[in-house]
C-alpha cells in the first residue's frame, strides 16, 4: 500500500504472517494506529499514501493542523461503522508488511475511502492510477488534505528523514 500524500502512512499493524498469500484474507476488527492491525497483523493500504501522524497541513484559512492525526481518527471512525474489516492480500512490503485491499463489512473498499475523503492521496507507483479518478475529485472539491497546501506524505517523509522522495 503506497501512498502520494501525508496522511499517516496507513497500515494495518500486527506481526508479519508467513501464511497470508495471494488469493488469502484477513478479517477482523480493524484498530487504527497509524496503521490498521487485524488479528496482530500489520497491513499496509495498497496503493494509497496518508500523511504521517506528525504531519502538519495548512487548513486553507491560514492555520495549520495535524493532517495525519486527522486522517487517523476519521479512519477509525469509517472502520467503526461496518465490522469487520476484510482485506485482501496483494503483496508482502520490504519490512514484510500485509499489502492489501480492505473493505469494511458493508463492502466499501477502504482505500478508496482514504483518497475520496481527501485523507490521503493516490500513489500512482503502485496502484497504477486506481484512485486517480477519485484523488481528481476530490482535489477539485477541496476536501480534506486539499483544502490548503501540503506536502506529499512520500515527501513530508523524505524530508524529515534527510532522503530523496521515494514519490
Amino acid at each position: 500500500m503506497k501512498h502520494i500524500l501525508a496522511v499517516a502512512a496507513l497500515v494495518i499493524a500486527a506481526a508479519p504472517s508467513e501464511s497470508a498469500r495471494a488469493g488469502e484474507e484477513l478479517t477482523g476488527r480493524a484498530s487504527v494506529i497509524d496503521t490498521i492491525e487485524i488479528s496482530g497483523e500489520r497491513i499496509r493500504l495498497h496503493g494509497v499514501d496518508a500523511p504521517e501522524s506528525w504531519q502538519k497541513c495548512e487548513d486553507g484559512d491560514g492555520g495549520t493542523y495535524r493532517c495525519g492525526k486527522e486522517a487517523a481518527f476519521a479512519l477509525d471512525r469509517f472502520l467503526a461503522t461496518s465490522r469487520p474489516t476484510r482485506c485482501e492480500f496483494v503483496e508482502r512490503d520490504r519490512y514484510q508488511r500485509f499489502v492489501g485491499i480492505c473493505f469494511r463489512a458493508d463492502g466499501r473498499e477502504v482505500n478508496r475511502w482514504l483518497v475520496e475523503s481527501g485523507n490521503a492521496v493516490d500513489w500512482g507507483r503502485y496502484s497504477k492510477g486506481a484512485y486517480a479518478d477519485a484523488q481528481e475529485a476530490t482535489h477539485s472539491a477541496g476536501v480534506g488534505v486539499w483544502r490548503g497546501q501540503f506536502l506529499l506524505p512520500c515527501e513530508a517523509r523524505a524530508v524529515r528523514t534527510k532522503r530523496e522522495p521515494s514519490c
